[in-house]
């Protein structure tokens, strides 16, 4: 029975794949078959009336639906393809880099590698028109370039272990938006619209995450992803009731009075008219108007500014600093052979010399730091000549596993880390040598540090507790602020093109390998002023205070904004967790929970802390 099963399911993936390449798929349709062919144009929306431009937001009331096409209204072309001419040649453009990001995210390298391998061909089936009727070829041939990436980047993920598109894709989305399209469709104006958002191309789990949390829609119709046994199988479920009308009224009208309005976006200079297969969509048969924007005012669009977002980007997760297009993806796999020996040669270098000569030779490679104000002290000369009797603590927020070697490297002196857990890759590659476990008890911990400054150790501790590459700071652990009378603030702010090194669902062991292999990268450390925490171990000042104090000074020196933000909302948010790695006593290198988290939140009592935003500094 299983291997029937099997039979059966590669045969229909073979003729999905045989009748993209011969046919056009169909549009939306129901699964009962009709003997009556019916042709492109029946399947129009009768007597929609199009209005040039964005719908006004002036006019919003409460009883007004937008139903939105996202593709074409919410995402500006990639590296500037919206100025050709004609935007239907781009559909692969605009849709592949997204495609891109759940296969290398959710797939892998290969899997990458496979989709690019594609892309040409994908080009000529848009250029010829492959599939459909001459009127409807542009579609038809943009409908079966999205089936085949669909399939090539989704086929055999495990659909329950998917969280791409809540995790990686928002962010890309967000750069995408352009800040006249959000204005029209997004902010509310007076009353309260209704929202419906309709992607063409994309399936539900790549859009559903960024429209509902980010642009607040109430409503998002997209394909659905039809899964076997868990798994995606890469193909499309079919529209049970794709032309069941009084389905799609209720769907997007909340009220018999509603006035139901569309906005979408010319598909080529030549007639400006909504995409044909956005009005071929049983939902536009509910618009009484469509608003549509033609190319050369789109061209004129600009992404939205951070500062404008609706809700702050603080988590996103993946590997890819960059957006994947074709031209940056080839160059990325071209490059991948040269970056591991690059790489590897870095990593030696910073292993075997001293930093004053690792330094010049490792920014000759691209990998360089700078120091944007010296340390408020002597540095290594006084240091090692005995000017500095008693530890110090340094306090800087978490970038990257790598924080505390750039620390010691601005000191030129020796530093000591503490981590609640580090993986054995990381600690053998590390030039700064074993790094001091944490147990998460509160005592243990505060005694283990203190013991440390006792001894005379420089200090380096997070007290974020996990990474965050957007300008923002987390919470701050208050357990630093009791255990020295003072305290140096350190600000960390970090730059890399091609990789991030953090991650929140993958593999943590192989964040320093990562960042190596970049092939430019810049650290900048900032030394603050001390900050006196007498009062603090003499019990004047609560510690939760004092925490806040010092998150304060570093976001208002950095240009970050603070948040109450903890380590477990990042894993709830990114990876479906706690982020909790359960201490066994042999971390293993292959197990995903292998992280590099240094001391943070989980180390002393929440507290609230600064909720003021910043804006970032250019």
């Amino acid at each position: 029975m299983a291997k029937r099963k099997l039979k059966l399911l590669a045969q229909r993936l073979f003729s999905t794949m045989l009748s993209l390449l011969l046919h056009a798929p169909p549009p939306i349709s129901s699964s009962s078959s009709s003997s009556k062919p019916t042709s492109a144009a029946a399947t129009v929306a009768p007597a929609v009336q199009q209005r040039d431009g964005c719908p006004p937001s002036e006019t919003t009331t409460k009883q007004q639906t937008l139903v939105v096409d996202v593709d074409s209204a919410l995402l500006l072309q990639p590296g500037g393809a919206g100025d050709k001419d004609n935007m239907n040649s781009n559909a692969v453009d605009l849709y592949f880099p997204y495609f891109m990001l759940v296969a290398m995210e959710a797939g892998g390298f290969l899997r990458g590698l496979l989709l690019l391998l594609l892309y040409p061909f994908l080009r000529l089936l848009v250029g010829i028109g492959i599939g459909g009727p001459s009127s409807s070829s542009s579609s038809s041939s943009s409908s079966a370039t999205t089936t085949m990436m669909t399939f090539v980047a989704f086929c055999g993920l495990r659909a329950a272990r998917f969280r791409a598109g809540r995790a990686v894709l928002p962010k890309w989305f967000m750069e995408a938006l352009p800040a006249e399209a959000f204005e029209a469709a997004v902010v509310k104006g007076g009353g309260r619209r209704r929202v419906v958002c309709v992607s063409r191309g994309f399936p539900r789990v790549m859009v559903d995450g960024f429209l509902r949390e980010y642009l607040g829609a109430d409503v998002v119709v997209a394909r659905e992803m039809h899964t076997i046994c868990g798994f995606y199988t890469g193909l499309i479920m079919p529209h049970v009731d794709a032309h069941d009308a009084d389905h799609h009224r209720e769907m997007v009208v909340d009220k018999d009075d509603a006035v139901v309005l569309g906005f979408s976006a010319a598909s080529s200079s030549s007639a400006a008219e909504a995409p044909e297969e956005f009005l071929n969509h049983p939902l536009a048969r509910c618009c009484k108007e469509v608003y549509v924007v033609r190319p050369e005012e789109k061209r004129h669009w600009r992404p939205l500014p951070r500062d404008k977002y609706p809700k702050p980007m603080v988590f996103h997760d993946g590997r890819l600093a960059f957006l994947p297009t074709a031209a940056s993806t080839l160059a990325m796999f071209l490059y991948l052979p040269l970056g591991v020996l690059l790489g590897a040669a870095r990593l030696a270098v910073a292993l075997t010399l001293p930093y004053r000569y690792s330094t010049p030779l490792l920014a000759a490679t691209g990998m360089s730091w700078r120091l944007k104000s010296p340390p408020p002290f002597p540095s290594s000369s006084s240091i090692s000549g005995g000017a500095i009797r008693r530890g110090q603590l340094f306090v800087c927020n978490h970038r990257t596993l790598i924080d505390p070697v750039y620390v010691s490297v601005a000191l030129n002196h020796p530093v000591r880390a503490v981590s609640y857990s580090l993986s054995r890759l990381s600690e053998l590659i590390s030039p700064i040598g074993r790094t001091v476990r944490l147990a998460r008890d509160r005592a243990r911990d505060g005694a283990a540090m203190a013991t440390l400054l006792a001894a005379g150790d420089l200090v380096v501790v997070c007290p974020e507790g996990t990474t965050c590459r957007e300008p923002y700071l987390l919470r701050f652990s208050p357990l630093f602020a009791e255990l020295s009378d003072d305290v140096v603030p350190v600000g960390i702010a970090v730059e890399t093109s091609m990789f991030y090194a953090t991650t929140a669902g993958g593999l943590k062991c192989f964040d320093p390998l990562y960042y190596m292999v970049n092939p430019r990268m810049c650290y900048t450390v900032q030394f603050l002023e001390k900050v006196d925490t007498k009062e603090v171990r003499d019990g004047r000042v609560p510690s939760t205070e004092m925490a806040n104090v010092v998150q304060r000074k570093m976001g208002e020196a950095l240009g970050y904004g603070c948040t109450m933000l903890t380590r477990k909302d990042k894993y709830l948010i990114l990876a479906g967790n706690d982020g909790v790695v359960v201490a066994n006593g042999n971390n293993n290198d292959n197990n995903k929970s292998c992280s590099s988290t240094p001391a943070g939140d989980d180390a002393g009592e929440d507290a609230p802390a600064a909720g003021k935003k910043m804006k970032k500094d250019n």
